[in-house]
This record gives C-alpha cells, sequence and structure tokens, in this order.
C-alpha cells in the first residue's frame, strides 16, 4: 500500500478525480458557474440503516460546486473548499441523485460562494449545502456575470 504523496493526471480540466470517479459520479454539465451532477446509490455507499450514507452526498454537493467553479476558471487554477455545511431533508434508499451547483462571487475576489442542492429520482430534494471556496493568488477568473441575490 502507497500513501503518497501521489500523483495522476486528469482526463480533462472539468472531470473526476480518482474519488469521485470511486463514488461514479457522472458530470452531466458544467458550464457559466453552474453544474449538473449524478450519482447512483450503490451499496458500497450505504450507511448501517441501509440509507445512502450522508458523507457521499456531501462528497456529490461539493465536487458539483468544484465543476460550476471549474467552468469559469482557467484550466489548472487552485482552489479549494474552507468552510461547508450541509443540510439533510429526506433520506435516499434507492436509486441515481443528481446535484445542482451554482456558484457566485463572494466578497473577495478570491473566494466563491457555491450552493448545491441534491435531488432523489423522485424530484424530492434531499439534501442543501453552501460552501466557500478559495482562490490561490495565481488563479484567474474568465469574464463571468454572477447573479448575485
Amino acid at each position: 500500500m502507497y500513501l503518497g504523496p501521489h500523483s495522476f493526471e486528469m482526463d480533462s480540466w472539468i472531470s473526476c478525480a480518482p474519488f469521485e470517479k470511486l463514488l461514479n459520479m457522472d458530470i452531466v454539465k458544467a458550464k457559466n458557474g453552474k453544474a449538473v451532477l449524478k450519482m447512483p446509490f450503490l451499496l458500497e455507499y450505504a450507511q448501517g440503516a441501509a440509507l445512502m450514507h450522508g458523507g457521499a452526498l456531501v462528497a456529490l454537493a461539493d465536487t458539483s460546486v468544484v465543476m460550476a467553479i471549474k467552468s469559469i476558471l482557467e484550466p489548472n487554477s487552485h482552489f479549494a473548499t474552507i468552510k461547508l455545511e450541509s443540510e439533510f431533508l429526506y433520506p435516499v434508499k434507492k436509486g441515481i441523485v443528481t446535484a445542482y451547483a451554482e456558484v457566485s462571487k463572494g466578497n473577495n475576489e478570491r473566494f466563491f460562494l457555491g450552493k448545491s442542492e441534491i435531488f432523489n429520482e423522485e424530484q424530492k430534494k434531499v439534501m442543501q449545502f453552501t460552501s466557500i471556496f478559495k482562490l490561490a493568488k495565481s488563479a484567474a477568473i474568465t469574464n463571468v456575470k454572477f447573479n448575485n441575490p
């Protein structure tokens, strides 16, 4: 077992990293600060009560915001989640979940506010997620207009 540091090459700027591939995430769309991702509920993602593990849902929500951010940054820009909050609304018992993410500008040019909502196959909202991401000093933002609340 090799515990790192690891090195790998992404398929493209907007693509799944090894952890996201492990969770079978699928990027449906990532454009103009918005993203849609899907993920199946496999047995391996179940917690003790046979419901989808909250950590898997948080990973999907976080990744959906990441792809929304990537859709407006120059390739190879560096950024990271610095804060996140999740609210679980309804258990996931089966099927495929879909995350809808949107990013807006923070109060500083190096910060983004992320929002993601996850729905089950019956279109019932199962989780809401908010996050803050910080860009490295060298990251470049493309010309995008934000819909700030």
